[in-house]
């Protein structure tokens, strides 16, 4: 009895399984439901092969029936598989790893973090002990309004070079750093309260083009969001680092993930490079969940850049884990 209970349960799991699999293929379409299907791949990843296991171990009867659904279950494992292998450390490196042999790495290096610090949290404390702790040189802040900037003030006694833009609406951000910034500009790529920040560090020897995005996401939002409609801030900043002459960085939280449609041809239209692939998924959200987590916050580079260092920082009373990425430019 039970093990028939357990069939059932697992054959309807495992027809989900195939059908959320199969539709999370379809890109040209704007049902937000359907975008976000997208995300969680290595979960499904994960119930594939729970699946597989237990229709193995309940199945009575190897009717075609049977034989179809567990064909289906690889199929869908099969498909998460592809879509995730680059973003292992089977995969090879899209931004190669700096050799311990070059000169000069320490002069030529730039330390970048990531932190959507997220508006309703209020631990002001535990992200300055954390930014104190890992010392980057640029500290990129989003989901910041104007009680957050003023909480994070004495990072100003470090960071000489500042750009902000608060907002209550959860797009506000603010960008700190000890190089000089030039040429700043904010814009606003798709919506009026929604801004971007591009700009020029200088580096003691190098120069250097900065892009802190936030674009919004597909799903229902109180605030500003992409529902039924295309994502064109990502596309439009990948359009403009293809036009620029210098080195790029894009960073932020891009609310989606690397593997997506938009992702993708951000990154063909700038030729840009993930540091992520071929080094690990580093799911910066939810870090309020201890299983439904991606990688939402991204650093993708020109084919200059070299990498040094990347590891995700703690969390800090955020739903967002900081991203810390260490970049040599030759």
């Amino acid at each position: 009895m039970i093990r028939k209970i357990l069939y059932y349960l697992f054959l309807t799991l495992s027809i989900l399984l195939i059908a959320i699999s199969l539709l999370s293929l379809i890109h040209n379409i704007s049902f937000w439901f359907i975008q976000i299907l997208d995300f969680p791949r290595l979960q499904y990843l994960v119930v594939g092969f729970i699946c597989l296991a237990a229709m193995i171990a309940t199945i009575r009867r190897w009717n075609w029936g049977n034989r179809l659904l567990v064909g289906g279950i690889i199929i869908a494992i099969t498909i998460q598989m592809f879509i995730i292998f680059p973003y292992t450390k089977f995969s090879g490196k899209e931004v190669a790893t700096v050799k311990k042999s070059q000169v000069d790495t320490e002069r030529n290096s730039i330390k970048l973090m990531v932190a959507n610090v997220w508006l309703k949290n209020d631990n002001y404390a535990a992200f300055l002990k954390m930014a104190e702790k890992n010392q980057a040189d640029i500290i990129m802040t989003l989901e910041v309004n104007n009680e957050w900037l003023e909480e994070i003030k004495s990072l100003e006694n470090i960071y000489n070079h500042t750009v902000k833009k608060p907002f209550d609406n959860t797009y506000g951000m603010a960008l700190y750093s000890k190089y000089p910034l030039k040429d700043t500009k904010i814009r606003y790529l798709k919506h009026e309260e929604v801004p971007s920040i591009h700009t020029k560090v200088q580096m003691p020897d190098k120069i250097f083009n900065l892009h802190v995005v936030h674009p919004v996401p597909p799903k229902p939002s109180e605030h500003p969001d992409n529902v039924g409609e295309k994502e064109i801030a990502l596309v439009k900043v990948g359009n403009m680092v293809s036009e620029e002459k210098l080195p790029a960085v894009i960073a932020g939280d891009f609310n989606d993930v690397a593997w997506s449609k938009y992702s993708r041809l951000f990154k063909e239209n700038g030729q840009l490079n993930d540091i992520r692939v071929g080094r690990g998924f580093y799911n910066t959200f939810d870090a309020t969940s201890g299983i439904m987590r991606w990688p939402l916050d991204h650093v993708y580079v020109t084919s200059e850049f070299e990498v040094m260092e990347v590891k995700r920082l703690e969390e800090f009373g955020s739903d967002h884990f900081p991203l810390f990425v260490k970049l040599y430019l030759p």
